[in-house]
Order: C-alpha cells, then structure tokens, then sequence
C-alpha cells in the first residue's frame, strides 16, 4: 500500500474537487500510469503526483507525451541496462507499448531511420540540470546503439562494427575526464555541451562518429568555485600515477597545487587507468600520451607562481620567493625559456604602429595573464583531443548515409552569482525550449487533426520575446556586449548597465534592480528569473589571449604545443580584427548551426529530473522536482495544452461518469433513438448539458459551445470550465439520487430490524425450552442413579450389621457366670473386682463397657466383628469424649475379647478407624449407627 503524498502548496491546488480529482486522477493507480497526458487534468500538481508515486515504486521512466521524464535514482539499478534489457526492447514488435524506458526512445529514433521516414536523421536531445543524469543517460544510448547496431552476419563488417563501438565508447571517459568536474550538485558535472553523430550506413550499422563540443568551462582550471574541483583529469593523474610518473611530472612527494582544491575527496571519476586504456584504444600512443600529461603538469606548477606587492610602476613585478621553482617546473614541462615565460607573465606589448612599447604589467595583471595561458592552453588541448577523436572515429562521407545525434546540453542554471557562462548557458536553453515547444505543438495539433478538430484556435506564449531581447537585430543584450568588447579602452560596468537599460529597456524581459549597489540586469526566462552581474562579463566575451603568449606558445619544445599553437595569430593582426571573434559570437553560430541540424531530424527530448539536491538515493523532494519541471519546459508544455484542450476522455469514459445525467433528468430521453453510435449519445448528452444551463426558452449558440468542447472520432476533448459545468449537473443529479437512496435505505434497515428483533426472540424462546427440558431429563436421571445407589449402600449396611451378631445364639447356649450383687445393681460388668480371667463372650463390647465406667479397659480389637463393636461403644451418650482409642491394638497382647484381660489396658481413640462407624443407615432415632441395635435395652 503506497503512502499518500500529502497536499501541494496553495500555488499549486488543483481547482477540481475531490469527487472529480478521483474520478481524472486515481492516487492508488498514480503509479501505473506510464504517460502523464493520461493523468486528467495534466497540471502541474497532477504531474508531480504522478511522478512521485512512480518514484516511490522504483519506476524512473515516465512518458510525457513526445517527451520522455527520467528520474534519477542515485545509485544503482540491477538489470535495468543490462544486455537482455536492450534485447527485449529491440526485438520487441511495439516498443510503446512496453515499460517507459530511455531505451523506447532510442528503438523508435532506430527504426525511423530502418523505415526512412522523413527526415530520416534522428536527434537525441537530453537536458536537465547538473546531477539530473545526462551524461548516464547519453552512456547508455551510446551503448544501446553500439549493441543494437552491431549485429551483422558478415565475419569482416562485424570486426568493423566492433572495432568502431569500442571507439565511440572510449570517447566517452576521454571527453569526461577533461571536461567534467565535480560541482556542489554533481560529482560528474559536464561543463560544456556536446552533440554526437552516430553514422549509420544503408544497412542501419554503425560506422562512425563525430563529436561537436559548445563552450567549454575553461574559466575553472585557473578559478574554481568554493567547495568545487578542477577537472577530473587533474585529479587522477595525481591519484593514480606512479612514482616514475611523477618524477617525470616533477611532483614531489606531498606537493600541493593551488588549483587542485578538495584534493582529498574522491569520486568514482577518479580512475586514471580507465583514462589511459581509452587513449591506447582511440590510438594514442604513448609519446603523445605523455606530451599531453607533461602539459597538464605543467599547467598545475603555473598555478602555484604568485607575484609580490607591485611598488615601482616603472619595473616589474617580482615573483615570490617560492614561486621561482614552480615557474622554472613549469617552463621545462611546458619546453618553453624561463626567462620568456616570466617575462611574459610580468611585461605587456603594447604597438603603437610599426614600433613596439613594453609595459611592465601590475600585481593583479600579471595573474591574469598567467591565468590567461593556463586556460588557453587548456582549452585548446581540449579542441584537439576532440578533434583526435573525430579523426578516429568519424567515417567517410561516402559510407553512412544517415546519423543518430545524441545533444548532451547543459541545464538551466540560476545561481547568486550568474556571468557571461549562465548568460550562454541560457540563451541555448532558450533556443532548445523553442524548438521543444514547436515540437511538441506540432504533435498536439497532428492529434487535433486526426480526432477531426479545427486546431487554429490553439493560442500560448512563447519564449521568441526573450530571444529577441538577448540575439535580436539591431539592438540586444549580445549586440550590446559584442560593441562594447570592441571598443579599445577599459569596461565600465556602470556605464554598460546605463547603455542597456537605455537600448531596451521597451522590452518587457528585461528589468533592474535600482536599488541594488552591484550592476547587473534580470532576465525573465521561460523557466524564472535570472539576475546576471555585468561586471567582468565584457572582458570575459573579449577573451584576450596576449599575443606575446602565443609567441611563447609557439616556440615550445613540445611537439603537442606546436601543433596546437602552429596555425593561431601570431599577433600581427589588428586589434580590430582580433575583436571581431568574441565567445557571445562564437557560442552563437556554433548554436545556430546546432538548431539547423535539429531542425532538420527528427528530436526526440528526454528530460532529466534531479529528485533532491542532496544527491540522496530514492529521495523525492516536490519543491525541488517542481522548479525542474518548470524549468525544462514540462509545465510549458502544460501550459500549451492548456491553451486548448487539456482534458480528452475516451467516449465509453465520458458516458459511463456523465450518462446520469441524461438518465435522470426529467423529459429527456436516456438513449439515442435506440442507436449504438457512441458519438452521437455524446453529442445528445451535450445538448442536454447546454440546455439545462441555458433554460428552455435559450437557443444553442453551436459556436460558442465548440469553444468549449468538441467531439472527435474516439475522444472528448473538453476545456477546464466545460468540465467544471458537467461536474455540477452531475454532482445536482446524484444529490437527489443520493436522497431518494437514502429514504430507501432507511426503510429498508428499519424493516430489517424489526424482522430481526421477531426472529431472535422466537429463536430465544426454543432455546430456552429446550434448555430447561434438557435440565430435567439430567437431574431425573442423577436421581434415579443416587436412589439406585442409597438403596444398594443401605441394603449393604444393613447386611453388614445383621453380620454383627452372628454369634448370639452361642452365646444364648452357653452358660454365663453369675454375676456378683454389686454388678447386677448396676448392671455392669466390673472387671477390676475379678480375680480371674473372665471370659467376656456373647457381650457385645459396648455393654461391657457402661457396666464399668470407672474401670479403664485396654483391648486390642482384632477383625471386623470386633472394630465394628468398638465403634458402637464410643457413640454412648454418658462416655462421648471419655474413650481413646489407638488402632493397631494386636501389639498390646490381647487378641480377642472373648480372652482374659492380662491387666489394666487403656483404650484410646482419637477418631473412629472403622469404616461404618460414622454411618447413619436409619434416621428414625437420635441415635443411629449400631449402637441403636446393640445398646437398645441398656439404655
């Protein structure tokens, strides 16, 4: 069960209701809808819903009509661009149809040029902002390429193809490693644009490349931003190479360089061998690799020369004590002399005709101009490891016949401090943002056109303002700076800011900030606002390069740096003529030559989206996600569909949510003359939707209505106020059904309850009964078990006692002493006045007993006959509580009554051993057991 995104801000409500939010937007299915144009209405808070529910279930890719959305997940998927991935998209009959993946777009632009459709190239345009996984994602259509068109059953075509794969993707960690970087947003930021050709031959095979590059970031190898790093290329040579390496380079051990901040962190980039194993594969041999790792070097100790306090204007200025050794490292690793490299470092040129005047140079110019000659050589280091590349990968014209161009273009960028790079970096996004945008109308107007619609009514802003404002003719923000960089004298911002704002300031796109201390001026960009500082952009569109630089250059050692520097100005140009070419003019026609060939392939646009700027793995931020898709132009897109139509329901859809009206309201027929035809039910739904609104009395105004709704061929396409007016009929109809529902329910459950009362008391009153008759058929049958049981125990106690006196005849017959006077008056027996032993036969003991209460009698009872007479003798009233009785009476030697006594012996009894003894056989007199049989005419 997927958690709920809870409610977006107030700026980004959705108007509809809740009803309606659920019936357009099902929260519980977000996620599986792979198009976000099926998400109705397409709003940005709709789309970023959508977005996050598929984020949270691992899917990454989303369509957003022509246009593919990909999230970035921050870490690594299993299986999501492995082989078998690529297989089953290439081989698969509808692509579309499959998951959204970057590899649907890269099968549709392939089979556009297997089906030669017009145009047949194809372009590849992936944007997003820094971290949003361009580069990943230009690797992975590269790859999908290289694989996909590789697959040949010629022995010789298939080493070529492959020899070529390998190529273009070893291109990728040269052009990495030079030209990216690790920024606060990205560890693998690029810093300049690329637009690669993949060339297909007839047979759709793969058979070269070619790589253009647009305005490489060159400013960061002599300044990098706080808590950035250079290049990546810098980084591992100091990390990976080896003690031989750098006694070469001249690094000591623990030698730091000025220009390397963040020396400690580590990246993945951060792979030397990766580096030179793609050199050895693109044919770098091993002198030019070293040429090349001795310039870097060499670039590095010049960052580490700082110059002293500047004091006399006339000489000058000195280098720093520790400076000496790191200028002398970089002369010999740049094969240039150290007194020409310092002296043009700390002396300027200057012409005045056909003579020459030097001018010492001040503390802050000599650091410039020894920033000057790292960037330069940089920069053109790069342009040639491009253009070795190209060499080595490109075919001949003669054998491709159609390419595949994948744009990796910078994003949209609004920092605090924005310059000439962010200016640039804008004005090609906005030039993408158009082409995107006409793109993207066409597609919706292709689709007005096949559903039947008249499509002219489409209206939306677009960006061609704020073109106009930054390339326009004859007046704009590139105009301005290329005049102002032409002139001989020193840049005043100030001045320039007042110059802008007088020239454009009719431009709506263009604002000031008066209050601000800083000159600048804000540009309203289709994405936001952006505050660009003047100060320095004029001098960093001149680009100076000293002349006297490359004259230095130009007399290198190295036959890298020849080369390189073999065709450059030697600086006998004019300085008119060195002006003309600043870098607005440059990045402006290499873009125009970009648009030209966009305009002529068919694009294909995948946005990237960086769900959190803390480069979080599965973190989605809604914040931020928001402002990208804004930024690139998703929320444009809406805004374009809005401009129309941005609902469209399916007939079946419509009728099944919106039917009830029909059904329900009074005098109107639910079905269409009894007729299937889907359109025209809608149609006569309509119809009844607008006459309810207007009233009978009203005619349909048929214009009016196409304003707001239209039926095409399969599909309803409706305006956002249309929408709202069928939800009120609908929600007015379904409250009184809801009503009548209602009434009858609670009928219903009140007759249920009275049905159910009835029942459970009937049901109560046979349990009951069957209850208490189960109760008595128990307690007759425990009564006839213990009358059966009383009868036989008192017919067993009562034979028990007849067995008592088995003996009583006998001791009738026998002849029994006379007893003396004094017993027969008392009518006892007293044995302590006997001389002799007395046989005490046919005396029951009890008897014996009471005739001698003052004599103490032992006896030892022996047998049943005897311990039942005992028993009785202890139930006498007149002795109760007098007798004690012991049991085991055999061990006081005397074994029977009937024997004499041998003396005096005590009976003791502290409760009655015998068995049926405490037993009450009859209760017809006060005293029960046997004593009532043995004593009944004693007493």
């Amino acid at each position: 069960m997927h958690h709920k995104p809870p409610l977006p801000s107030q700026s980004m409500n959705d108007p509809l209701d809740g009803d309606v939010q659920a019936f357009l937007t099902d929260e519980e299915q977000l996620h599986t809808y792979d198009d976000l144009t099926k998400v109705n209405p397409v709003t940005p808070t709709t789309v970023l819903r959508c977005l996050q529910a598929r984020y949270r279930v691992h899917m990454f890719y989303t369509h957003a009509g022509c246009t593919l959305v990909a999230l970035n997940p921050f870490r690594p998927v299993p299986d999501l661009y492995s082989l078998d991935v690529m297989k089953e998209y290439h081989h698969c009959p509808q692509p579309q149809e499959s998951k959204p993946h970057i590899f649907i777009v890269a099968e549709e632009a392939y089979r556009n040029v297997q089906g030669q459709v017009e145009p047949v190239d194809q372009s590849l345009v992936v944007s997003g902002e820094s971290g949003a996984g361009k580069t990943w994602t230009s690797r992975c259509l590269m790859k999908y390429y290289a694989t996909v068109a590789s697959s040949s059953s010629l022995e010789t075509s298939q080493n070529t193809v492959e020899r070529i794969e390998r190529r273009v993707l070893d291109s990728n960690p040269i052009m990495e490693a030079f030209g990216n970087a690790c920024t606060l947003r990205n560890n693998n930021s690029s810093r300049f644009g690329k637009y690669i050709q993949l060339q297909l031959d007839r047979c759709q095979l793969l058979v070269g490349a070619s790589v253009q590059t647009y305005l490489l970031e060159k400013t960061r190898v002599a300044n990098q931003p706080t808590n950035e790093r250079n290049f990546h290329i810098f980084y591992q040579m100091m990390k990976g190479a080896t003690d031989e390496q750098r006694l070469e380079w001249m690094m000591s051990p623990g030698q730091t360089f000025q220009w390397l901040p963040n020396a400690d962190k580590t990246v993945e980039e951060d792979c030397f061998s990766d580096t030179l194993e793609a050199m050895d594969h693109l044919g770098v041999d091993s002198d030019r690799q070293k040429q090349i790792f001795t310039i870097l070097a060499g670039i590095l100790q010049l960052g580490n020369v700082t110059f002293s306090t500047w004091t006399d204007e006339s000489q000058p200025c000195n280098l720093t004590e520790e400076s000496k050794d790191f200028l002398l490292r970089a002369a010999e690793l740049l094969c240039v002399p150290a007194d020409d490299l310092q002296t043009s470092l700390r002396v300027r040129t200057l012409r005045a005709g056909k003579h020459q005047v030097l001018k010492p140079c001040s503390q802050t110019e000599c650091s410039v101009r020894r920033d000057c000659l790292a960037k330069v050589i940089y920069a053109e280091l790069f342009e040639w490891l491009v253009m070795f590349i190209n060499n080595s990968i490109c075919a001949d014209q003669s054998t491709w016949s159609n390419f595949i161009g994948v744009l990796d273009v910078y994003g949209f960028e609004c920092f605090q401090m924005n310059n000439l790079e962010q200016l640039c970096i804008n004005y090609a996004n906005e030039k993408l943002q158009q082409h995107f945008v006409a793109h993207y109308l066409k597609a919706q107007q292709e689709e007005y056109v096949s559903e039947g619609l008249e499509w002219s009514f489409v209206r939306y802003q677009d960006n061609q303002s704020c073109l106009d404002l930054m390339e326009g003719s004859p007046t704009s923000v590139f105009s301005l700076l290329n005049e102002e960089s032409r002139l001989n004298r020193a840049s005043d911002a100030k001045t320039f800011r007042v110059r802008l704002e007088k020239e454009l300031s009719e431009n709506a796109n263009i604002s000031w900030n008066k209050f601000s201390t800083e000159p600048h001026f804000t540009v309203s960009h289709y994405a936001g606002r952006v505050e660009y500082q003047i100060h320095g952009m004029v001098e960093k569109n001149k680009d100076p390069v000293p002349p006297e630089l490359i004259s230095l250059l130009q007399s290198s050692k190295n036959p890298l740096i020849q080369h390189i520097f073999a065709e450059k100005d030697d600086g006998k140009q004019t300085s008119k003529g060195l002006s003309k070419v600043t870098v607005v003019s440059k990045f402006k026609n290499s873009l125009e030559n970009l648009m030209k060939i966009l305009h002529s392939t068919t694009p294909h646009y995948t946005r990237c989206i960086k769900p959190n700027q803390d480069c979080q793995p599965l973190t989605f931020r809604k914040d931020e996600v928001i402002l990208q898709l804004e930024a690139c132009g998703i929320v444009e897109t809406i805004h374009i569909s809005a401009a129309g139509f941005p609902l469209r329901i399916p007939f079946d859809t419509f009728l099944h949510r919106y039917g009830v009206i029909c059904r329900h309201s009074p005098g109107v027929d639910s079905v269409v003359n009894g007729n299937n035809d889907l359109k025209k039910e809608v149609e006569h739904l309509l119809r009844v939707v607008f006459q309810q609104r207007a009233g009978p009395s009203h005619h349909l105004d048929r214009d009016k209505h196409n304003t707001l709704v239209h039926c095409g061929k399969t599909k309803v396409f409706l305006t956002q106020f249309m929408l709202d007016l069928l939800e009120d009929q609908r929600r007015r109809i379904l409250s009184q059904c809801a009503f009548s529902i209602q009434c009858c329910w609670l009928r219903f459950q009140r007759r249920r309850r009275r049905a159910r009362r009835q029942s459970a008391t009937l049901i109560q009153a046979v349990v009951r009964s069957w209850l208490v008759r189960r109760q008595v058929l128990r307690w007759n049958r425990a009564a006839a078990v213990i009358q059966n049981t009383w009868r036989k125990w008192r017919t067993l106690l009562r034979s028990l006692a007849e067995a008592e006196l088995d003996d009583a005849q006998d001791l009738a017959e026998e002849s029994a002493p006379v007893p003396t006077p004094m017993a027969s008056g008392r009518g006892s027996v007293q044995l302590s006045s006997l001389q002799e032993p007395v046989p005490v036969r046919a005396w029951p003991l009890g008897l014996a007993l009471a005739s001698a209460p003052s004599i103490t009698v032992s006896l030892t009872a022996s047998g049943f006959h005897k311990m039942v007479s005992a028993m009785a003798s202890l139930s006498l009233p007149s002795r109760r509580g007098s007798y004690k009785v012991e049991t085991n009476q055999c061990t006081r030697e005397l074994a029977s009554i009937r024997a004499q006594p041998k003396g005096s012996v005590k009976l003791h009894c502290q409760r009655s051993p015998l068995l049926y003894a405490d037993r009450h056989p009859d209760l017809k007199s006060d005293i029960t057991g046997f004593n009532e049989i043995l004593l009944e005419k004693t007493l």
